[in-house]
């Protein structure tokens, strides 16, 4: 098959294009710096052209609300449009837990919207939705840290590996269009700030973490980012990822 990657260069994308590419397939990679745009549909024609399945892992350069929904509903009418115009029967699109049960998150909005585009679009398809990677753990924590103190909430998060959200989403796109939702989650369960604490734990650097409900962008979230009951659990645990990382 041909599988275009929207977002091809990127964390997962790249992770994507190599592993369709092992299993045989010829896979594009599809992003600005490759000449392709899909908010301003710049070079998707092309892009798409001969496809068979067309994979969005695309993400908005701000976690604005505004902006945020700017980038997810344009790209994903630009990309259906051009999708039923070159005949593509599968669109696969990486999604997050629990988007559709905190309306009050700009940016997951800006998500429900690009889900909803892709159910209208009449292209068929596949929604993963995803826990947090974690390779965004370490960022949460800087953007938190004051002096030596890094202040997080006790949100609970079940995180993954990107390497498994990857796998998932090119098995979606190597499979059937579900015309539904995957939901896949980490192994384990744990609040944000002991998540802190397990990172410095392993690579201590002088800072502590001082739990604080009000501090990050996960902040007063409501319990549904963890992907309990997700019908597929990873398994890579975030100690053993942070060994090797």
């Amino acid at each position: 098959m041909k599988i275009v990657v929207i977002g091809g260069t990127g964390l997962i994308g790249s992770q994507v294009v190599a592993l369709v590419r092992a299993n045989g397939h010829e896979a594009v990679p599809a992003a600005p710096s490759t000449g392709v745009d899909a908010v301003t549909g710049e070079g998707l024609a092309r892009a798409v052209e001969g496809a068979d399945v067309v994979v969005d892992v695309s993400n908005s350069p701000s976690f604005d609300a505004g902006p945020a929904l700017d980038f997810f509903t344009r790209s994903a009418r630009h990309l259906c449009a051009a999708e039923r115009e070159a005949g593509v029967r599968h669109h696969v699109v990486l999604s997050i837990i629990g988007v559709d049960q905190v309306p009050d998150y700009g940016y997951y909005r800006a998500k429900v919207a690009q889900e909803e585009a892709v159910r209208g679009s009449g292209v068929p398809y596949s929604i993963v939705r995803a826990t947090q990677f974690f390779e965004f753990i370490a960022p949460v924590m800087n953007m938190t840290t004051e002096g030596a103190e890094v202040r997080l909430p006790s949100t609970r998060l079940r995180p993954m590996a990107s390497a498994d959200v990857a796998a998932a989403v090119a098995e979606a796109a190597q499979g059937e269009p579900s015309d539904g939702i995957r939901e896949i989650a980490g192994p384990e369960a744990y609040g944000l700030d002991r998540l802190g604490e397990i990172t410095l734990a392993a690579k201590p650097d002088g800072r502590t973490v001082v739990t604080d409900e009000t501090a990050g962008p996960f902040a007063g979230m409501p319990d549904v980012l963890t992907g309990d009951g997700a019908a597929h659990l990873a398994s890579t645990r975030y100690e053993d990822w942070l060994r090797q990382h």
